[in-house]
């Protein structure tokens, strides 16, 4: 058991930051964020002793936490609406002009919908058209041209 718990250990520290990527796209509430990530390790870790190494580890932390998010998603919005506390201050808040460019892009991100958040998030992390496929359970052919009418979608909200 101790092994299994290393290489898992290691797997984590490994793709952490891709873990907390897909969280963050699903979240900008730090709470909700780290909510997401530990879902996703628990979601993981059932699935790591079953994992058949059919394809790249990679693809299947990508296709886990995409799933954990795109879950968690579905069950916000079925829950009531809260009214969240706001604090005068934002801790987070960063000037730069790559910072505010960044937020922008991210901002027209969050306005699509969730498998066409997922599919420009795995582009923009420099994943192949194919392993965007394998993650999203889609043909690379439908990628391609998911991704074209998103780009356009994104050119269209910067003109507003």
């Amino acid at each position: 058991m101790k092994e299994k718990e290393a290489d898992f250990s290691d797997l984590v520290k490994r793709y952490k930051n891709t873990i907390f990527t897909v969280c963050y796209l699903f979240s900008k509430d730090q709470d909700e964020v780290n909510d997401l990530f530990q879902e996703t390790l628990i979601n993981l870790w059932r699935g790591f002793g079953t994992f058949k190494r059919q394809c790249d580890v990679k693809t299947w932390i990508w296709r886990v936490s995409l799933n954990t998010c795109l879950t968690a998603e579905r069950k916000k919005k079925r829950r009531i609406e809260t009214v969240p506390l706001s604090m005068d201050i934002n801790l987070f808040t960063d000037t730069d002009t790559d910072t505010k460019q960044i937020q922008q892009l991210y901002q027209r991100i969050n306005k699509l919908g969730v498998v066409d958040r997922a599919i420009i998030l795995l582009w923009l992390e420099n994943m192949s058209y194919e392993e965007i496929g394998q993650i999203i359970g889609i043909s690379t052919k439908n990628v391609s041209v998911k991704l074209v009418r998103i780009k356009e979608q994104l050119k269209k909200m910067s003109n507003d």
